[in-house]
């Protein structure tokens, strides 16, 4: 299991809370929230470590994880 820095783990959260404040409140469940931040992870797997390239990954699948789980 890859580790991070507090400053990438900062920056994955922030991510997170960011793209999670785009989502329509009753499409914002725990399920959306659940595979945001998975995506976030898996991004930061792959090296895409700054909060611009975290966001950005969530930001592209915002739609894609809202209509499989409503």
């Amino acid at each position: 299991m890859p580790s991070y820095s507090p400053e990438v783990l900062h920056s994955m959260r922030a991510a997170l809370n960011e793209v999670m404040a785009t989502i329509p409140v009753d499409q914002a469940t725990p399920g959306v929230k659940a595979y945001m931040a998975e995506i976030i992870l898996k991004a930061a797997a792959e090296g895409q470590t700054s909060y611009d390239a975290l966001l950005s990954a969530a930001s592209g699948k915002i739609q894609t994880i809202v209509s499989m789980l409503t």
